[in-house]
């Protein structure tokens, strides 16, 4: 993908580090807010779908507290986290609502997406936001969140953000003009680099540490999440949060910033990770019409062309599908038990309910979650 390919965006995740959002930690920077958030309404307006991670939980506890260190303990990070949400929350509804779009508050923690029963649930929430022209702003739910399960940075919480809803541009704005090739307040000679693969060696060396104080990223950690979010086939542009209208004019293709280029495209990654990285828990064999219909059409697996149910398997689990010669013609995340599953089997969705006592989802096997073989 090159930068020209950025206008085909479609979906688009944007993490704002905490230095950005808090004014390097004097409360949050309301006027900067309101600017990115008139870029992300820009994009809506146009139909691309916009998702944003925000850091700044902690800073804005820090500034509302009076509080001049970051704390050291948990606890004290936690109630930090928890005053500080409140404030992130308004400032972003408030901004949201004057160009007439909604936000919703989405605080995740690594085991949320480490689940895979979670994992279908998160992603299923936000592409219900998504649908209905909302706006998710995600954060780390640092107020819950224990040491073993904290993601660490944002940095990588936008990157899996971007894997779980299959976003091709992941944005990540930062204090810095973009990568170096060596540290720039130290070594007058070092070039920003416009353009690397995900996977260059030359990475490692060049990236450093967080010098602000504020979040836990550093350029080190938005390497880790652009090669994070390449292995689901999304481009991350690493740039300088404070030039005028950054956003926009990176989904514009402009050369702003550090391209990292994803070593694969966003289908194939799919695709090498539903046929090759999970073991199949499960097989159901589908009629004539449904293997036409996954086959020719790119459709959802629906119940009514299930025949049977074969092994046990729970929902969020990868099942295959076969034809009743025993061919194999897709595999895919399920959205319901093996036990539930056989219990509408040849039945149509709108049945679900009355059959199960629930009705979670109209399809067994979302398209978005399947690949064909």
């Amino acid at each position: 993908m090159s930068r020209s390919d950025f206008a085909k965006t479609k979906r688009v995740v944007v993490k704002i580090g905490s230095s950005l959002l808090t004014a390097g930690g004097r409360g949050l920077n309301k006027e900067a807010i309101a600017a990115w958030v008139a870029q992300m309404a820009s994009l809506r307006a146009r139909g691309i779908e916009v998702i944003l991670v925000s850091s700044g939980a902690v800073a804005e506890g820090m500034a509302r507290l009076g509080l001049k260190v970051r704390p050291k303990t948990l606890h004290e990070l936690q109630a930090a986290a928890s005053v500080g949400q409140m404030g992130l929350v308004r400032v972003f509804e408030n901004n949201f609502q004057q160009h007439g779009l909604h936000a919703a508050q989405v605080l995740l923690t690594h085991d949320d997406l480490s689940d895979r029963r979670r994992y279908l649930n998160a992603r299923s929430t936000l592409l219900a936001l998504l649908k209905f022209g909302v706006v998710p702003v995600i954060n780390e739910n640092d107020a819950v969140a224990t040491e073993e399960i904290r993601f660490g940075d944002n940095d990588t919480l936008g990157a899996l953000v971007a894997n779980l809803i299959e976003a091709e541009l992941l944005v990540i704005l930062t204090d810095q003009q973009g990568l170096f090739t060596a540290d720039p307040s130290i070594d007058p000679a070092a070039r920003l680099v416009s353009e690397i693969n995900v996977n260059d060696a030359s990475l490692d060396i060049m990236a450093g540490d967080s010098r602000s104080g504020l979040g836990r990223g550093g350029m080190y950690t938005k390497v880790r999440a652009a090669r994070l979010a390449s292995r689901s086939g999304a481009a991350t542009v690493i740039a300088a949060g404070v030039a005028e209208n950054v956003i926009a004019e990176i989904v514009a293709g402009k050369p702003i910033g550090t391209y990292m280029v994803p070593s694969i495209g966003p289908l194939l990654a799919r695709k090498r990770w539903l046929a090759g990285q999970l073991q199949v828990k499960g097989r159901l064999e589908l009629d004539d019409g449904a293997v036409k219909v996954l086959r020719d059409a790119g459709k959802s697996l629906l119940a009514v062309g299930v025949k049977n149910v074969i092994g046990g398997f729970q929902r969020g689990e990868l099942v295959s599908c076969v034809s009743a010669q025993g061919m194999e013609v897709a595999r895919g995340l399920i959205n319901y038990s093996a036990e539930d599953v056989r219990k509408v089997v040849g039945r149509p969705s709108s049945e679900f309910e009355c059959i199960l006592g629930y009705a979670d989802d109209e399809e067994l096997i979302h398209r978005d979650n399947m690949v064909v073989m």
